[in-house]
């Protein structure tokens, strides 16, 4: 799908351990401001019990999971939208992400060096929020000043574009992003998707604790829910020094163990990947058999034809019809055969509209 989330937030807030969590590259990780230079790059398996519970069932030879690219971005400062630190790199490297992972740190540890001096991860969103306003409001005015002048000359869609700008530069002007702004219908959402805006990809904010808070969250969590509650963000709270020590462990069963006496029922990492890959708005259809089990990436709202065209572009090409069965459907009939036998496998065509857990068997003719 070649969509990527952005690691991001202040220096030192353990962006990079959680990077380390999640990918199969590693990023080096150092208690001090920009260990972190250049953008790491790291693709991780999606975690997804129903895959595993098709490898149970059908036994393959081959077992293909989905994955997700993640980027362990530079920490950024004050300053940012006017080049200090790392600002340029940093907003440039964000900008090429589709979604944004905002780590906070929420936790007190006087041997972790803070870039501001003390922890208040509220402050710490805030500054990283008004640089990438700041760089979002340069843009919109730019655009603004063109579309004016062209709306004004008759040209319509550069005054419909001129009135979503405005509604923007009105709300990056109080200190809000551009997600706050509600899109009036979808001719609106192609416009903004084409601006490009920082403060308008999607974001979750990802809560940065101590072990003892990695389950329910703590004063600073709390702080930072009231601060979002108007964004339609999501937050998830995870330690990542616990899942530093978890990702350390070569044995499934000392990890389980270690979660059972923090009070987990899985780890932060799984549910962090998870909540990543739909942030960028994928979803997952399989195709299950003794040959291969496999999740397929495809985008939220994706038709038949173009699931098909992710396997393979003559499915696209050729498509004449998809048979379907629903996940929970396959798990309790046991097998393909006992569905069809059953009649509820489902033959849809062309404006089928794939949904997240399907198993599909794609029919074609090139």
């Amino acid at each position: 799908m070649s969509l990527k989330c952005g690691i991001v937030g202040l220096p030192n807030v353990g962006k990079s351990t959680l990077f380390n969590c999640v990918s199969s590259a590693k990023a080096q990780s150092a208690n001090f401001p920009f260990c972190t230079i250049e953008p790491n790059l790291g693709s991780t398996s999606v975690p997804d019990k129903r895959l595993d519970k098709l490898v149970e069932m059908c036994n393959p030879r081959s077992i293909v999971p989905a994955t997700v690219d993640i980027v362990d971005i530079a920490g950024l400062v004050r300053g940012a939208s006017r080049g200090e630190g790392l600002g340029n790199q940093f907003l440039a490297n964000i900008r090429e992400c589709d979604a944004i992972l905002h780590v906070l740190r929420c936790f007190d540890d006087g041997n972790v060096v803070h870039v501001d001096g003390s922890v208040d991860p509220v402050r710490d969103k805030e500054v990283v929020d008004a640089e990438l306003q700041l760089k979002d409001l340069e843009t919109v005015d730019a655009r603004l000043s063109k579309c004016d002048k062209a709306g004004k000359a008759g040209d319509k869609e550069a005054a419909k574009l001129a009135a979503l700008l405005t509604r923007y530069k009105a709300a990056l002007e109080q200190g809000k992003s551009c997600r706050t702004v509600k899109l009036l219908n979808e001719e609106e959402e192609t416009l903004s998707k084409g601006l490009f805006l920082l403060t308008d990809k999607p974001v979750m904010y990802v809560c940065n604790v101590d072990d003892a808070s990695a389950v329910d969250g703590n004063a600073y969590v709390d702080a930072v829910r009231e601060a979002v509650k108007d964004e339609n963000a999501q937050i998830l709270i995870i330690s990542a020094k616990t899942e530093s020590e978890i990702a350390e462990m070569e044995d499934y069963g000392d990890r389980q163990m270690f979660l059972e006496e923090m009070g987990l029922e899985e780890s932060g990492v799984v549910r962090l990947i998870q909540a990543a890959y739909h942030l960028l708005g994928l979803r997952t259809f399989f195709t299950a058999g003794a040959d291969e089990c496999r999740a397929w990436t495809i985008h939220e709202g994706d038709k038949a034809p173009k699931a098909a065209g992710v396997i393979h572009s003559d499915f696209e090409k050729g498509f004449i019809r998809a048979e379907v069965i629903k996940y929970e459907d396959y798990v309790h009939y046991g097998s393909e055969s006992a569905v069809r036998a059953a009649g509820k496998m489902g033959i849809e065509g062309k404006e089928y509209v794939v949904q997240d857990g399907d198993i599909i068997h794609f029919l074609f003719n090139v």
